[in-house]
């Protein structure tokens, strides 16, 4: 996109201005080649509050708005996800799990958790290993993101969201809409009740979450990130795991630059190195 096809003028200054600011706030590194993905999804923020140049939408942004740092903050925040992707990594969740079954009940985190997707097919495997709708497992569920979080919540997803899945999945988790909701599905209560959403900000110093986790899904989100960031980030992770708990990441993110803090034990799938520096009680 040329500057002359532009609504709003977009300058190079402006551009490193929502980088600084995005990084700042959220840790997300925006590479050059995203400029115009910015534009396009800052553009509608632009006229959603009704003003005419980035200039005094930035003006807004540093004068503290709150509001309106969520609605940056979402526009620029990718959301890609699905039922069971990476799905070699259920079964590893479910054979971990398989081994912790009885000695506590199970504490799993999904920490970018998008629209749900992902939380919800935690569960699913959860259900599917406890054989049982209520099984001792809570799922806490966080995303920067209060759009997709309120979406996940919702647990309502178009049944084209559901073709990869086995007929007898979709059968036993979702309850298929009528009427008005023809063409959608409403996930199981039972499932809903297993997971906690909250917004949680993987910069912050502080999260409020209650350890111990026999499990965190951070997939896909740390390519979003600069190794700075990610070594901070997973540094934080070490003392919320048990001593044997698992990592998950995404398929294109690798902590070769953080083996003090995790060691690789299959496809994507990372242990605490130093055992001793991992959740104790």
């Amino acid at each position: 996109m040329t500057d002359n096809e532009r609504e709003f003028i977009f300058t190079d200054h402006d551009f490193e201005s929502v980088r600084k600011l995005i990084y700042s706030h959220a840790g997300i590194s925006l590479n050059i080649s995203k400029k115009d993905m910015v534009y396009s999804r800052l553009a509608r923020r632009l006229r959603a509050t009704g003003l005419s140049s980035f200039r005094d939408y930035l003006k807004m942004l540093e004068s503290d708005n709150a509001a309106e740092w969520q609605s940056f903050t979402n526009a620029l925040t990718t959301n890609l996800t699905s039922f069971f992707r990476e799905e070699h990594h259920f079964p590893i969740l479910a054979e971990h799990v398989r081994k912790m079954k009885g000695h506590h009940p199970i504490n799993l985190w999904c920490s970018a958790s998008s629209t749900g997707e992902e939380p919800y097919s935690m569960a699913m495997t959860m259900v599917e290993l406890f054989n049982t709708y209520t099984p001792p497992v809570q799922i806490i569920a966080t995303d920067l993101d209060t759009n997709v979080l309120a979406k996940a919540e919702e647990g309502i997803y178009a049944m084209e969201r559901l073709e990869k899945m086995p007929t007898e999945r979709v059968k036993n988790f979702f309850l298929k809409g009528s009427g008005k909701q023809e063409g959608f599905a409403r996930i199981r209560p039972e499932l809903h009740n297993m997971i906690k959403f909250r917004q949680i900000n993987l910069l912050d110093d502080n999260w409020p979450l209650r350890p111990p986790f026999d499990a965190i899904f951070c997939r896909n989100v740390m390519i979003y990130f600069d190794k700075q960031t990610q070594h901070e980030i997973l540094k934080k992770f070490v003392p919320l795991l048990r001593p044997d708990g698992l990592l998950f990441a995404g398929h294109s993110e690798s902590f070769h630059h953080a083996t003090d803090l995790f060691k690789l034990i299959g496809n994507t799938v990372y242990q605490v190195a130093d055992k001793t520096k991992a959740y104790h009680g």
